[in-house]
């Protein structure tokens, strides 16, 4: 019996449409540890642009999920949070982490065993 589609107001689609995109999950992931401002992000996002970095930003900032708190100084102090609606998608994110890496290590023992069984065909003969 086939599985039915999602409903349209499926609430993974919803979940999804928060941190879906490229960076998305990295910014989540770096703000899980407290306030940062955006040169603190730009320089542990390797390979982020500046402009991609402000796109999210702003996105995660209309979605509800990054808080951004300007501070009265000179020059105004800019920081970036999560919300409590973005803290909410941090075990989200951390689970995804942990199967990416058991997905990694099965890749990474499946190579190393064809090596070997490659290299015991080769030996043959």
């Amino acid at each position: 019996m086939p599985t039915e589609p999602p409903p349209n107001d499926c609430p993974l689609g919803e979940c999804l449409s928060l941190i879906g995109g490229t960076w998305t999950p990295n910014i989540i992931w770096y703000l899980g540890d407290g306030p940062r401002r955006f040169s603190d992000l730009k320089r542990v996002i390797t390979g982020i642009s500046s402009k991609v970095l402000t796109t999210r930003l702003r996105k995660l900032e209309r979605d509800g999920t990054v808080l951004r708190k300007v501070e009265p100084t000179s020059p105004p102090t800019v920081t970036y949070e999560l919300t409590e609606h973005g803290r909410e998608l941090r075990p989200v994110i951390d689970a995804i982490v942990e199967v990416g890496q058991n997905l990694k290590a099965a890749r990474e023992a499946r190579l190393d065993a064809g090596k070997v069984q490659f290299a015991d065909e080769s030996s043959v003969g």
